[in-house]
């Protein structure tokens, strides 16, 4: 399998929430990278992460619309699209929390799993709503 492959999978199990197919698709030491460059290692680690995360964005969808692949034989992939979704919290949707923000992100790949995953995307949309939960 390719890069891009590899890249889809994931991108399709996120947007399944389906962690347990993300978890399979990750690397034992994988390494994911936030949009403020911080960093979780170890599958164990961002199975917790994920679930989380589709807790709190029950309806999170990646939409990719271009791929750009190194054309150095580099097993990495870089993908361009929009992140959406909206903010719940105790499991209630919060009033007018939609929000759709352009993405990009870059796959690491190894022996056909994602040995990292790093995020470019603006999240301010996601920090507001949760900022406005607090209050």
């Amino acid at each position: 399998m390719t890069a891009q492959d590899v890249a889809e999978q994931f991108v399709t199990a996120i947007n399944a929430h389906d962690v347990e197919r993300l978890v399979s698709l990750m690397t034992s030491d994988h390494r994911f990278i936030d949009s403020l460059g911080a960093a979780v290692e170890g599958r164990d680690a961002m199975r917790e992460g994920w679930k989380f995360y589709f807790d709190m964005v029950p309806d999170y969808h990646l939409e990719i619309r271009s791929f750009f692949i190194p054309e150095d034989g580099r097993a990495e992939a870089m993908l361009a699209g929009v992140a959406s979704g909206s903010y719940w919290s105790n499991g209630i949707k919060r009033p007018d929390s939609s929000w759709s923000a352009p993405a990009a992100l870059r796959a690491l790949v190894r022996d056909g799993q994602i040995a990292e995953w790093q995020v470019y995307a603006d999240n301010e949309p996601i920090r507001e709503q949760m900022r406005a939960a607090s209050v």
